[in-house]
């Protein structure tokens, strides 16, 4: 194995993918030459890394500690999760090559397999961040992220699908990547042993649950209404109706954000009127309101800023409604996510209060600072600017009517 090929690859997908692409596609290869050479070598890096946190450094647990599982517990995962990534690049490229004549495309068994692979690079290299403790989380996302658009950028010189094509291309493949992913899961249980609550089961003798107001119990009724949508889109497809098939995959990508409920935003002008006319004694300068929409997602943002002249104080006020991706928000809002930083000068601090997600950022040397909150599993409100300290940021954040845009947290929704 030359490894100093690889490394460059790597360097290419990830830098310079516009150029990189065409020359993966113009390369002579094999599927055995692309899983021994790339694929089995990249997917051993998370899962040595997720080793690694299990086994040696130890997940932290808010109020108790660290906590460190045995070796063999911790090796039965890695395997687990390198089997997993081993057999869905296979499925995820034979879903690409499936899919290659509805986008125009060419069906190559071996180029699908290339997309897939490459695309996967982000997420590989991603994976390293697990052992980081508070931003590895966000590294991981943006590297999911940055695989996707790996795979528009290289389904056209793979697949020899049209551009405009691509994109419709890369979200059906997402879509279907995503039943996958939950289909796998399950596969992998009956055959592996991985059970309720991620294999606790087998560390403890018994299987793990999780109650249902909890992050695990969140995360589980959000798999499930990703099942459910997943045997829609199944049926749809049978069916031969292509209409249905439509409707099913946007049922599909709404119910993989938004927790398995049609969700339309509050019209901008409704949103624009929990903007106050003051915000920490500070008069409104300036105020809008958007709402944008795709997939049949939808999401509303006002922001307002406020200003004065002789404090030199200035505030930005911004409301988001989730909308169609509120499921998102819930399961962080829900999670243990939670974090307590000092910088070079100030600090970063998440936390839970009264049964929201808080976030706080302060700068001592600017005096300038962030503080969020999430309301009703639904809303993001932030407040950013200087101030005299974070207090000021707190105090501001109480002339909103959080308690009037808390109540409107159904208002829109609809069963999926």
């Amino acid at each position: 194995m030359d490894f100093s090929r690889l490394l460059a690859r790597v360097k290419n997908i990830l830098l310079t993918p516009k150029t990189e692409w065409p020359v993966i596609a113009a390369e002579p290869a094999s599927t055995a030459s692309i899983y021994t050479g790339y694929i089995l070598i990249l997917a051993a890096v998370p899962t040595l890394c997720q080793y690694l946190k299990l086994a040696v450094f130890g997940y932290s647990v808010p109020f108790l500690g660290t906590m460190h599982v045995g070796a063999g517990f911790a090796l039965s995962m890695a395997i687990r999760i390198y089997i997993g990534s081993l057999i869905g690049c296979f499925i995820v490229a034979l879903i690409i090559n499936a899919l290659a004549p509805t986008f125009g495309g060419q069906k190559d068994m071996v180029q699908a397999l290339k997309a897939t692979a490459y695309s996967y690079t982000a997420s590989w290299v991603a994976g390293i961040a697990v052992l980081l403790p508070a931003l590895g989380t966000l590294i991981m996302l943006a590297g999911m992220i940055y695989g996707f658009y790996l795979l528009y950028l290289g389904l056209p010189p793979t697949m020899k699908c049209p551009q405009e094509k691509a994109a419709g291309y890369t979200v059906v493949t997402i879509i279907c990547a995503i039943i996958l992913s939950v289909l796998l899961f399950w596969v992998l249980g009956s055959v592996l042993g991985l059970r309720n609550g991620m294999g606790m089961g087998s560390m403890t003798g018994t299987h793990a649950t999780f109650d249902n107001s909890s992050a695990g119990g969140k995360l589980g009724q959000w798999a499930q209404g990703v099942a459910e949508a997943g045997k829609k889109l199944e049926a749809a497809q049978k069916s031969g109706d292509t209409a249905a098939a439509a409707e099913a995959a946007g049922q599909m990508m709404t119910s993989a954000v938004s927790g398995g409920q049609k969700v339309e935003a509050l019209a901008p002008d409704r949103l624009k009127t929990f903007l106050p006319e003051t915000l920490g004694g500070l008069k409104r300068t300036e105020a809008g309101s958007e709402r944008n929409g795709a997939l049949g997602m939808q999401v509303a943002t006002a922001t307002a800023r406020y200003g004065d002249d002789s404090s030199g104080h200035t505030l930005k006020l911004e409301i988001t409604d989730m909308g169609g991706a509120k499921g998102v928000l819930a399961l962080a809002n829900h999670s243990n996510m939670e974090e307590d930083r000092q910088t070079g000068t100030g600090y970063v601090k998440t936390y839970h209060q009264g049964g929201n997600l808080v976030h706080e950022r302060w700068d001592n040397s600017s005096s300038q600072g962030e503080y969020s909150a999430v309301v009703a599993d639904r809303f993001m409100v932030k407040v950013e600017g200087n101030a005299a300290n974070i207090d000021g940021l707190k105090s501001a954040l109480n002339d909103v009517d959080v308690a009037g845009l808390a109540a409107l947290k159904n208002e829109g929704v609809q069963p999926n």
